[in-house]
């Protein structure tokens, strides 16, 4: 058999099980997020300006791993909630600038906290060596690749 009449198995499947997992890394996320207010989306545009220093809409689309429309719907959101702001660019005035808020440094730190701890109970799961593991073979699986 050349392997093409075999039956698909969803749970053998890497696509499968990436997509189950981040789901319910999303879910517990999500549920710390939304008593701020925030969207795991939102959070990562967030972590994006407010840690990493990106201010351009594209590099932010980047960082996060979104498309730029659903990077400009995002800031609009966060615009509206009084979080971010937009700014013409101070070098180059055809470009957008992306800055947190006072209320939005507020809001960031406020969750900060509950995000890592999201994280740590995710991470605590694995040793150090298999944590590092998984983020080569991640990295690996998504090289080339965009959302």
């Amino acid at each position: 058999m050349d392997g093409t009449n075999k039956r698909f198995s969803l749970q053998d499947s890497v696509g499968h099980q990436i997509t189950r997992t981040a789901r319910i890394v999303e879910r517990r996320v999500e549920e710390d997020l939304r008593r701020f207010g925030l969207t795991r989306v939102g959070w990562c545009v967030l972590v994006a300006v407010a840690e990493e220093g990106k201010k351009n809409p594209s590099d932010i689309a980047n960082f996060v791993g979104i498309d730029r429309t659903a990077t400009s719907r995002t800031l609009r959101q966060l615009e509206t909630d009084g979080l971010i702001m937009r700014e013409m660019g101070r070098d180059d005035r055809r470009t957008t600038e992306v800055r947190l808020t006072d209320r939005g440094q507020s809001q960031f730190d406020a969750a900060l906290p509950f995000c890592r701890a999201a994280a740590g109970h995710f991470n605590e799961k694995l040793s150090m060596a298999e944590l590092e593991t998984l983020k080569v073979l991640l990295a690996k699986l998504s090289a080339g690749e965009f959302a």
